[in-house]
């Protein structure tokens, strides 16, 4: 066990990996660095807006209208705020829980093949071992899975962040603010004199703007849709920070503590375990009898033999 925890602990949490130079799957700390990086493209890729023509800020306006209620006119709505957050949230909701579900997937190949190596020349600890590993893992998964889906939900029905970057970010996105209202309003024209119906706006490129000509709700829908783009950078940041976080704190109480703890109770927890461990198997246990017979076989020979040699010394 000693061994199998020094091995872990090098390549699970210190990153080195002079025990498996040429395996690029044992480079653990690599490969769950890659992983982290493959999720926070992931996510961002799959809450993209898909900006359309005709179709930018329609969503924002939509909400804005089923949220309107007795008040003035010029406060944003944090209902519809938390009702464009929650679709959000909700889109990207099954890509954490996947990666917990493939993180624990390779950390078991890894864990079990550490374990193997160590006790293979011990073929009843290592089949005890690998079913006690097998086991925890299973149960640490299931933790990190329901943990994973507790950080989602808390973030579908929570906006809150102390981080100075999404005013900071919200303030660049608003100085657009007075281009979108005069484009809006029909008060944007290039050099022939035509009325401008599209404009640059950061994050999204060029989108058209014709269609919110009438839209009353459309300056209100602007500053959501910048809020919400400030807030969204956060929130995927906060979820990939988080499970990290979970991630790294999990793998090393499995090293130090539970992986140990799960072994010695599976040999001396259950049944006699350490007597289990001592049993021959009955291919040995069938040679044993065998050869056992086989000398008694040939004492009794010797004695006869004796016996015979003697005979024939008093004949002579």
């Amino acid at each position: 066990m000693g061994l199998v925890k020094e091995s872990l602990r090098k390549i699970l949490i210190r990153g080195e990996y002079d025990e498996y130079p040429e395996d690029a799957n044992m480079h653990c700390t690599a490969r769950l660095a890659e992983m982290l990086d493959e999720l926070s493209k992931s996510l961002v890729s799959s809450s993209a807006d898909d900006v359309k023509l005709g179709n930018f800020l329609m969503e924002e306006i939509r909400v804005l209208e089923e949220a309107k209620g007795i008040g003035l006119p010029n406060f944003l709505s944090r209902t519809a705020f938390l009702t464009v957050l929650h679709k959000k949230v909700q889109m990207i909701s099954e890509t954490p829980v996947e990666f917990m579900i493939k993180v624990w997937g390779y950390l078991e190949g890894v864990i079990l093949s550490v374990l193997t190596r160590h006790c293979d020349n011990y073929p009843t600890l290592q089949c005890s071992s690998r079913r006690a590993a097998g086991n925890l893992i299973s149960r640490m998964k299931d933790q990190s899975v329901f943990r994973v889906k507790e950080i989602v939900q808390t973030e579908k029905y929570a906006d809150y962040t102390c981080d100075p970057e999404y005013i900071s970010v919200w303030n660049r996105f608003m100085l657009q603010k007075d281009k979108f209202i005069s484009t809006v309003k029909g008060k944007q024209f290039d050099m022939n004199k035509v009325k401008v119906t599209s404009m640059e706006i950061e994050t999204f490129g060029k989108v058209g703007l014709g269609h919110l000509e009438n839209q009353h709700l459309a300056e209100q829908a602007f500053d959501m849709k910048m809020r919400l783009t400030s807030y969204w950078k956060i929130v995927l940041k906060r979820l990939v920070d988080s499970m990290a976080l979970h991630l790294l704190f999990s793998i090393q109480n499995l090293v130090n503590n539970d992986l140990e703890l799960e072994i010695v109770n599976e040999l001396t927890g259950y049944g006699g375990g350490i007597e289990r461990l001592l049993e021959e198997s009955p291919s040995v246990a069938g040679k044993r009898d065998r050869l056992l017979k086989s000398i008694k076989l040939l004492k009794e020979s010797k004695e006869v033999l004796g016996k015979i040699m003697d005979r024939i010394a008093v004949i002579e």
